[in-house]
């Protein structure tokens, strides 16, 4: 029977997220495995991983195959280095001892360029974030530009109605002819009307 270290999917439609089991290399990828050695989640960047690194070095010693990806991640954790240094002390190359100096110092670097990597993400959102905000300030202010242009267009067309106004009706007052007084118009009806003898009786 040949075993195999491989992934095993769950998670919803689109958004992925894995087992790394070891099970038989016939047995269907989501069915029964021998044992889970942890889990994968592609979807965050950088991808997260856990990883029980005793168990997946004692399978590979066993002499259990991991699939390519699998294959990656135990390299990027470092199984597959701290095997390449094991096989070196039962060489005889060197002692284990050294190896695990060896395999620490690799772990040191690893650890450091994985926070840079982080770093590196964390600023480029950041930098994205402030070319976002940026631009919505420019797209705030020149809108802002836009209705203050606009309002006192407005207020201009309004100020410019009303003067007119003002001055058709003074130019309408001029035009209208003066009204007599009705004391005057009483007066000179009195003195046109006739006056009437008195009856006799």
């Amino acid at each position: 029977m040949s075993v195999k270290i491989r992934l095993a999917r769950h998670g919803k439609k689109q958004s992925p997220y894995y087992y790394i089991v070891v099970a038989d290399g016939r047995s269907p990828r989501d069915g029964k495995f021998i044992e889970r050695l942890g889990e994968y989640n592609p979807t965050s960047n950088p991808a997260t991983i856990k990883l029980n690194f005793d168990k997946a070095l004692s399978w590979l010693e066993k002499g259990a195959q991991p699939t390519d990806t699998c294959r990656a991640i135990l390299r990027y954790e470092g199984v597959l280095m701290k095997q390449h240094l094991l096989g070196g002390v039962k060489k005889g190359a060197f002692d284990e001892a050294t190896a695990m100096a060896r395999f620490e110092a690799w772990k040191t670097d690893k650890l450091a360029k994985i926070q840079a990597k982080r770093e590196k993400l964390l600023h480029a959102d950041k930098a994205d974030d402030k070319k976002r905000m940026d631009a919505e300030i420019k797209v705030k202010a020149k809108r802002a530009e836009e209705i203050a242009e606009r309002n006192a267009k407005l207020a201009a067309a309004e100020t410019a109605k009303d003067e007119a106004e003002v001055e058709a009706a003074e130019i309408a007052e001029e035009a209208q002819p003066e009204e007599e007084s009705p004391v005057q118009d009483q007066a000179e009806n009195t003195a046109t009307e006739p006056e009437t003898p008195p009856t006799e009786a």
